[in-house]
């Protein structure tokens, strides 16, 4: 995972916590309609990030991967 890969994922959970909050859900339905919201939001980032860059976010390499490579150096 790169560093921008990291940074859409904590949107996607700090954008869901808020929403949640906000919204208090009282079931698992209305939770999960939450998530997709807090997700929609760091996928409309990452589209624009891509549309602007003309580059995929996404990488191959996980975290785990980063870890062997930092230990490499």
């Amino acid at each position: 995972m790169t560093n921008l890969e990291l940074v859409l994922n904590m949107l996607a959970e700090a954008s869901t916590t808020e929403i949640s909050q906000k919204k208090k859900p009282t079931n698992f339905n209305e939770s999960k309609e939450i998530a997709q919201q807090g997700g929609h939001v760091a996928g409309t980032a990452r589209k624009e990030i891509e549309s602007k860059t003309g580059e995929s976010i996404v990488s191959p390499s996980n975290t785990t991967d980063l870890k062997i490579e930092d230990k490499k150096h």
